[in-house]
C-alpha cells in the first residue's frame, strides 16, 4: 500500500464533504446545541473544531509540535486540557472563518504527509500521547486523524439534521 496517495485521496474526499456541510450551516446558528443530554459543542464550536481537527493534529504526531508553551509536552496535561468538555472549546464566529481554517488545515495535512515521506509512514512506529503507548506505524496514526475528522463532520450532519436541513446520505458521504 502506498500510504501517501491513500491519505492524500482521504483528505480531499474527506475535506470536500466536510466543507460542502459546513455550507448548510446557517449563520445565525452558531450558537444551537441539541436540547437533550451534556456536553455538546455549538455549532460554532463544532465548526472550529472541524477546521483543525486533522492537519495540526498530524503536525503533532508527525514533529512533536502541539502547538504548546515551550517546556509543556501533551503526554502531561491532565485529561480535562487534552480532551477539555465542550464548554471550553473555541467557537468559530462565522461560517466563512470555519471555511477558512478548514483550508488552512487541509494545507497542513497535505504537506505533513509530503514532509513525512512515504518511507516513514509506511515503516516508523510512533505512539499518539493518547494511546497508552501503542504504537502504530505512522500513516496508519495519521490515517487516524482524517478518520477524527470524518467522524466530527457526521456530527455536523446529525446537528444538520436535527435543525431539519434536507441533507441526507449523500451529503454525508460525498
Amino acid at each position: 500500500m502506498n500510504w501517501t496517495e491513500f491519505l492524500k485521496r482521504e483528505i480531499e474526499t474527506t475535506y470536500a464533504t466536510t466543507a460542502k456541510l459546513m455550507d448548510q450551516v446557517d449563520a445565525d446558528n452558531l450558537e444551537w446545541k441539541p436540547w437533550s443530554g451534556s456536553n455538546w459543542m455549538t455549532v460554532g464550536q463544532l465548526l472550529k473544531h472541524l477546521a483543525e481537527s486533522c492537519g495540526a493534529g498530524m503536525r503533532g504526531l508527525v514533529t512533536g509540535d502541539w502547538g504548546l508553551p515551550e517546556g509543556k509536552r501533551i503526554e502531561d496535561l491532565p485529561a480535562d486540557q487534552m480532551f477539555p468538555p465542550a464548554e471550553k472549546l473555541p467557537a468559530v464566529v462565522s461560517v466563512g472563518q470555519a471555511r477558512g481554517l478548514l483550508l488552512e488545515d487541509k494545507a497542513a495535512a497535505l504537506k505533513v504527509i509530503e514532509d513525512a515521506g512515504e518511507e516513514d509512514l509506511s515503516q516508523k512506529e510512533i505512539a499518539a500521547p493518547w494511546s497508552g503507548g501503542m504504537k502504530f506505524p505512522l500513516g496508519w496514526q495519521l490515517f487516524q486523524m482524517v478518520v477524527h475528522l470524518d467522524r466530527h463532520k457526521s456530527q455536523l450532519f446529525y446537528y444538520l439534521k436535527l435543525q431539519g436541513k434536507p441533507v441526507g446520505t449523500m451529503d454525508l458521504w460525498g
